[in-house]
């Protein structure tokens, strides 16, 4: 049996930890040729170490510069490109509006949206050629945070909700070639989701918080705490032949918070 990648040539930007890391070790699996731009260069030199012969490129995803660089690498050394994935984010840890101090509005939101949103725009625009000459596949990353309240701040929420007008735009402009569809993952065990630096959040981590596992298992239905390896497998179906007929789309790893009463 073949896996449900088997031959596509994959970049996953953002794929140090978390869901991104999740999402690089569940497309070789599954038969994938896998590329990874990610900023944090430690966490590169253990995806180098971890995965020999892996193409790794260190950089800043909200530049142009970077995001070239790597799709150069992955076409240099997969030979083309079939999926983009962008597992990129920034958190404000549920800063309200009130919360906000308004000389720091500013600068916060060009972080937020930066991070969240720009990355992936520059993300795209870097393998639109290669992705047209493949017909292949983009997945943005969503978050349940751009579908119900209370799931992140105002920056946060909102920045997730521009991820969800990328998701449809881009599917809009870019099909029949290319398709576009995003992933809503709800919150996560073991992720690396960092703070806003110009809000002093930037040694602060999400997957840190005490009785993390407890909480996200006791606020939705299927009183489940997912990892970054269970979101991943909407990735992997959305990249792959079983999911054809699928753009503009978004897959709901959140345990079911639809149905919450």
């Amino acid at each position: 049996m073949t896996g449900w990648l088997e031959g596509r040539r994959a970049l996953v930007v953002g794929a140090g930890s978390g869901i991104g890391r999740a999402v690089v070790d569940a497309f070789l699996g599954e038969g994938a040729q896998v590329a990874v731009l990610e900023r944090d260069a430690a966490k590169c030199a253990r995806l180098a170490e971890e995965i020999p012969g892996l193409p790794v490129v260190v950089g800043d995803a909200t530049t142009r510069a970077a995001n070239e660089e790597a799709v150069a690498a992955a076409l240099g050394s997969l030979g083309g490109l079939d999926v983009l994935v962008s597992c990129v984010g920034v958190f404000d840890f549920y800063r309200g509006l009130g919360e906000l101090d308004a000389e720091r509005i500013d600068d916060a939101f060009a972080e937020m949206f930066a991070v969240n949103v720009k990355s992936q725009l520059h993300a795209v625009k870097a393998a639109l050629p290669a992705l047209r000459e493949s017909g292949g596949s983009v997945v943005l990353t969503e978050s349940t945070s751009a579908y119900y309240p209370g799931r992140g701040g105002v920056l946060y929420v909102s920045s997730k909700f521009a991820v969800r007008g990328l998701v449809t735009a881009l599917a809009h402009e870019l099909a029949p070639g290319i398709r576009v569809n995003g992933v809503a993952p709800g919150g996560t065990v073991g992720t690396d989701l960092r703070g806003l630096g110009s809000l002093g959040l930037e040694s602060r981590s999400l997957g840190s918080a005490p009785g993390r596992e407890a909480e996200l298992a006791g606020r939705v239905p299927l009183r489940v705490a997912l990892s970054g390896k269970d979101h991943a497998w909407s990735y992997v179906f959305l990249a792959s032949d079983r999911s054809r007929g699928i753009t503009g789309g978004v897959v709901h790893p959140d345990g079911g918070i639809a149905v919450k009463a």
